[in-house]
């Protein structure tokens, strides 16, 4: 760092004659939905990532593994005195959905035969993280035809070492039987193992298996959840994207162990972290306890191919229906009585894309979602709804956004890009001094993809002549961002697009800006015991503090580098320094008082880089304040304005 404050202090009081003017007497308020971001259950969002739960395949979905009739993720124990099979017969997770979307080996139970007395049988599974001193809640549910003693052991890899033991006693019944019970790991074990064992000869089936930490929030991690608050997050986009046309909302009426898992239509990046499942952790109670834990309004995005018109209206009014309407009530006896309150709908994603089921012509797709729309609207007659396509389209605009203009008056719109030509090229390279900088400006580059994509969305709308319809700008991000480790370049990268986004939200008609997404993809990494923001995360993080503040006009501040803010007397302004090896100077016309100035800096801008946090030094008069910022490095500074 010392190389940094050098350069800082030898030009600090360098006079520069250009100095900008911020004008803080601004009415012009910034959209909170400007900070928006996705919560798709995809990849590691979900599943090891925000969800507490530890088991792996812990509803037994899928095929066996080889001829050994165990689940995947599983391996028995007990040799070949034991006998192991998945059955489709009896079994304890289900669905309430349409029998069209049942997919196969949804729908299995775990069955362990010990085939003679005296011989432990059972299951287990590895490479799980303990704490020494951390409780940890489970549950299992069973079936047995005697009765059997099962015992739960947390032990090393090889079952040598037992760091804690439960035992529960099992009766035959006609029925699954739930048992809840907690247990302390006496040791720290970064690959321990938790063992289900009998010793009766007798038939033992397993219909789901749950562990998580005792301290979890609704079923998610309680250090994810600070996290996720941390970056301030407005508005929650759920629970897809491409989920969307996965989900079934119903089935989140159900306890979590007894919901089906989901299998993926199309694997084109749903689930691949999870074996093809997603295992219906997350319902719609939890998603909006999370959304009111971290200050965010919901949107959810609605299944309109596989769910009916009535299904959507009915899944609105158990969100918003009084207590006394029918799925009011479901609510109001699952302990919320008070509604939800949900006024952000999209009826479904991508709609028209190759990779989402349903229908590709835009006609077609007002058809369907204008029938869902109305069903959706008798309920709560104010909704917000976003129209869905492969925009932006002039077809799509004028044949489905143009149709729907009365009903929603969102349309929405995504972008991915990368360094390189296009999705095909990785574009990412660091292994010499050339391509770190070309692969760096790629990346800050990538800032003009999504305005050129957000200005080319404003004309095709305002072709229709429906000058009102609104862009959700719902998905951004740089491509395959859940597929590689982030880095300061990309947080440079993240802080100048917000600050685009920002500039732009008011003159393009453009309140809503989803980021994609920030559990496990880009804003926080995930471990197996703590998580942390990243740099993007980092960068989401200082961009809050511009949130329900009015939009301060810049002279000349057309590369984004400045973004200013006020609220009642106080201005903040955020400063990004792009260059990949030079300093740049900032002067404002600007006379207040200095409340605090930091510095976010970095050496390096390679992946797994992180900015460290200083002070920044500035230069003030009594009508102009500058700084200088070393590259690639951002600032934040607060000032009390005197009139």
């Amino acid at each position: 760092m010392k190389k940094i404050f050098l350069g800082i202090f030898a030009t600090l009081f360098v006079f520069n004659s250009n100095a900008q003017t911020i004008y803080p007497d601004s009415t012009e308020y910034l959209s909170p939905f400007v900070f928006g971001h996705n919560l798709e259950h995809t990849r590691s969002a979900v599943n090891h990532g925000l969800s507490a739960q530890m088991l792996r395949n812990r509803k037994f979905a899928g095929k066996p593994s080889r001829n050994e009739g165990i689940a995947d993720q599983w391996f028995g124990i007990g040799g070949d005195k034991t006998f192991y099979m998945l059955t489709e017969v009896n079994t304890y997770t289900k669905h309430i959905c349409l029998p069209k979307m049942v997919r196969t080996n949804e729908l299995r139970s775990q069955i362990i035969e010990n085939m003679a007395d005296g011989h432990t049988a059972g299951i287990g599974q590895r490479e799980l993280y303990l704490s020494n001193g951390t409780e940890y809640k489970l549950r299992t549910v069973t079936i047995v035809t005697k009765p059997i003693k099962l015992k739960i052991e947390f032990t090393d890899r090889s079952g040598e070492k037992v760091y804690a033991t439960h035992q529960l006693s099992l009766q035959p019944d006609n029925d699954w039987v739930v048992n809840e019970f907690e247990m302390k790991s006496m040791a720290k074990d970064t690959d321990a193992c938790v063992r289900y064992t009998f010793s009766e000869k007798g038939e033992l089936k397993f219909g789901a298996l749950s562990m998580m930490p005792k301290d979890n929030f609704h079923g998610m991690r309680s250090d994810v959840v600070a996290n996720l608050k941390a970056i301030g997050p407005r508005l929650l986009r759920w629970p897809g994207g491409n989920f969307a046309g996965e989900y079934r909302w119903k089935d989140g009426l159900l306890p979590a162990d007894e919901r089906g898992p989901l299998y993926a239509y199309d694997p084109i990046e749903t689930q691949p972290h999870t074996y093809g499942y997603d295992f219906h952790e997350i319902s719609t109670d939890d998603f909006i306890a999370l959304c009111r834990e971290v200050g965010a309004e919901p949107l959810i995005t609605i299944n309109p191919v596989w769910g009916s018109p009535k299904e959507s209206a009915e899944w609105v009014e158990y969100c918003n229906g009084p207590a006394d309407s029918p799925y009011g009530r479901k609510r109001a006896e699952r302990g919320h009585i008070e509604p939800y309150n949900v006024k952000f709908w999209s009826l479904g994603n991508e709609m028209g894309y190759g990779h989402m089921e349903g229908p590709k012509r835009a006609s077609e797709y007002a058809k369907m979602a204008g029938a869902h729309a109305d069903s959706m609207l008798v309920v709560t007659p104010d909704l917000n709804l976003f129209n869905s396509g492969p925009y932006p389209n002039d077809n799509w605009a004028q044949n489905s956004a143009a149709v729907l203009a009365d009903k929603a008056k969102y349309v929405s719109v995504h972008e991915y890009a990368c360094p390189g030509a296009g999705f095909t090229s990785s574009g990412y390279h660091y292994t010499n001094e050339e391509d770190i900088r070309k692969t760096y400006e790629g990346i800050i580059g990538n800032t003009t993809n999504f305005y050129n994509r957000a200005i080319n969305m404003r004309k095709c709308l305002d072709k229709t002549g429906k000058t009102d319809l609104m862009i959700s700008f719902d998905e951004w991000n740089q491509w395959h961002a859940w597929y590689r480790p982030s880095c300061v370049g990309e947080g440079i990268f993240a802080i100048r697009t917000l600050h685009m986004f920002m500039s732009l939200s008011n003159k393009l008609n453009m309140p809503v800006v989803c980021y994609f997404q920030p559990v496990g993809e880009g804003a926080i990494i995930i471990y197996p015991e703590t998580s942390r923001l990243t740099a993007n995360g980092q960068m989401f993080q200082i961009a809050k503090e511009h949130q329900d503040g009015r939009i301060c006009k810049i002279d000349g501040n057309d590369d984004f580098s400045t973004m200013a803010t006020v609220k009642s007397d106080t201005l903040t302004v955020t400063l990004v320094n792009a260059e990949y090896d030079k300093e740049r100077i900032f002067s404002f016309n600007l006379k207040g008082d200095l409340l605090s100035s930091n510095l976010y800096c970095s050496d390096d801008i390679r992946p797994y880089t992180y900015f460290e946090k200083v002070q920044l030094p500035v230069n003030q008069t009594k009508k102009n304040i500058s700084m200088t910022l070393p590259a690639h490095s951002v600032a934040i500074f607060k000032m009390k304005i005197k009139k």
